[in-house]
């Protein structure tokens, strides 16, 4: 078999190492000769499948229990399809407003939080292979070259040259699974870590979305003073013109003249929120404030809630938020570092090894009389550390507990959300259903008073009340209209919509 490999079932990374030791020391020049070498490779061996069969100490992860309803609370209205979610990484395109999915589109592609979230990503993606690093032997090289040439007084020196080149290695066998937790808690942070650029996304998305209706109800309720504000003029007018003929007294002038005045008030406080909306929706696309005016000035429509929403069941929920997610992850993080603090109350093993060419000429490295080596085995462990290590279990195993806690309080607010949105679009709904009436009946009220007081069969306070009656009654059905709209956005985020894992 001399020049073969013999393969090797069954062992994991460090088995793996000490057999391919054994391995050298059978068909390479040996380390120890005679039993003294039979003895170091039964040991090998031995060791080897020592490793192989050790567990690593410390508790398993299992995923703790959430206590999740089997349905929502408040998806029992016809329009909420239960029975599943379907895909929400796209949710927006759910609300048939174009300009919409492209201000959001273009956020995901530029907005700085996100490439934040990103960065930090990378990070722990570079301490999980960090820590795996950890397991695996350290080896090194060296090489060097000298020459001495003595002087004529010297008594002991002489001349000469030495070359030397060789390699050492070193290797912390796992035996109690320190390094195995430790890894597993890399892996268990890596994967919490990916959570937050999904939360943040999610996030992202929904800001852009609200920002969005914020700034379309401003425009929608803008529109509505403005137009009521002529109208109020109209009346304003016709009431000078009454007035010059002797029909009305001076109070319904200044009375017309006060209704025109408030409403007139209302008006740049709008401008206000429309450009504030606008200038938060640049931000979100990483662009200066005032660089989407041109691009949103044009009114558009408040974005309408689809007919049919699918919220799916609490259990998908859970699954599709990031918060719950990490808060998971984190759990079993925590876990992994009860074995890696367990571990750290065992004795430690070591190994080292090094191979070695020393010669005084170049050429001689060449020889085998020039090759050095020597294998050596350690063990170190603390007698009396005053309880140190115990107490570092036990601190460990209280944040594994604060961790499964954590988890169930984030479980307990994620359901709270949904819930809370599903009663708010609900509700929403039944207003504008409400408000809708309203509005008409105030309009057709107002014409009639107007057609009355025209013809001199009521006061003028009975049109101020009527006009006033419908700028409030519209104004209100356009809130209600936006409240919709950002109740079924905080419903896609409640639900850990905006994100996809592919």
């Amino acid at each position: 078999m001399s020049g073969q490999i013999p393969i090797v079932y069954g062992l994991d990374t460090y088995s793996f190492i000490l057999a391919c030791i054994f391995v050298a020391m059978q068909h390479g020049q040996p380390i120890f000769r005679g039993p003294i070498g039979l003895a170091a490779r039964l040991g090998a061996v031995s060791f080897a499948a020592l490793l192989a069969s050790c567990a690593a100490v410390g508790p398993d992860y299992r995923e703790p229990a959430a206590a999740a309803p089997q349905q929502w609370n408040g998806a029992a209205a016809a329009r909420f399809d239960a029975d599943s979610a379907g895909d929400l990484s796209a949710w927006w395109q759910r609300l048939n407003d174009p300009t919409l999915s492209a201000l959001i589109g273009r956020a995901l592609a530029a907005n700085v939080d996100l490439q934040s979230a990103q960065a930090r990503l990378r990070e722990a993606r570079a301490r999980r292979l960090l820590a795996g690093a950890q397991h695996l032997p350290t080896v090194s090289a060296s090489g060097s070259a000298s020459t001495t040439r003595a002087g004529s007084e010297a008594l002991t020196a002489r001349d000469g040259n030495y070359f030397s080149a060789g390699l050492d290695a070193s290797w912390e066998p796992d035996v109690f699974g320190g390094l195995r937790r430790g890894i597993e808690a890399a892996q268990a942070d890596l994967q919490s870590s990916i959570a937050p650029l999904q939360s943040t996304q999610v996030s992202l998305v929904a800001e852009v979305g609200l920002s969005y209706v914020d700034l379309r109800a401003a425009q929608r309720r803008l529109a509505i003073a403005r137009d009521n504000l002529e109208r109020q003029r109209e009346t304003l007018q016709l009431t000078r013109w009454r007035a010059q003929a002797g029909l009305v007294g001076e109070l319904d002038v200044e009375q017309s003249r006060a209704t025109v005045e408030q409403t007139a008030a209302a008006v740049p406080a709008l401008e206000t929120a429309i450009a504030s909306a606008g200038h938060r929706l640049a931000i979100l696309l990483a662009q200066a404030p005032g660089s989407l005016q041109d691009e949103l000035a044009a009114q558009g429509e408040i974005p309408l809630p689809p007919q049919r929403i699918a919220v799916g069941i609490p259990a998908d929920a859970l699954r599709q938020r990031p918060d719950v997610r990490a808060a998971e992850r984190r759990v079993a993080a925590e876990t992994a570092r009860i074995g890696q603090a367990e571990a750290n109350r065992y004795p430690g093993f070591t190994l080292t090894g090094s191979v070695g060419l020393d010669a005084l000429t170049i050429g001689g490295l060449s020889s085998s009389a020039a090759l050095t080596r020597s294998l050596a085995a350690g063990v170190a462990g603390v007698l009396f550390d005053g309880g140190r290590r115990r107490q570092a279990v036990e601190i460990q195993d209280a944040i594994a507990e604060q961790a499964v806690a954590s988890y169930r309080s984030t479980v307990l607010s994620a359901l709270e959300d949904v819930e809370n949105a599903l009663v708010a679009l609900q509700n929403s709904e039944r207003r504008q259903a409400a408000l809708g009436n309203a509005a008409t009946a105030a309009r057709s009220a107002a014409g009639l008073a107007r057609h009355r007081y025209t013809s001199g069969l009521i006061d003028f306070q009975a049109v101020i009340d009527t006009e006033r009656s419908v700028l409030t009654i519209e104004d209100s059905l356009a809130s209600a209209q936006a409240d919709g709209a950002t109740a079924v956005i905080r419903l896609y985020k409640a639900l850990g919509g905006g994100w996809s894992g592919t």
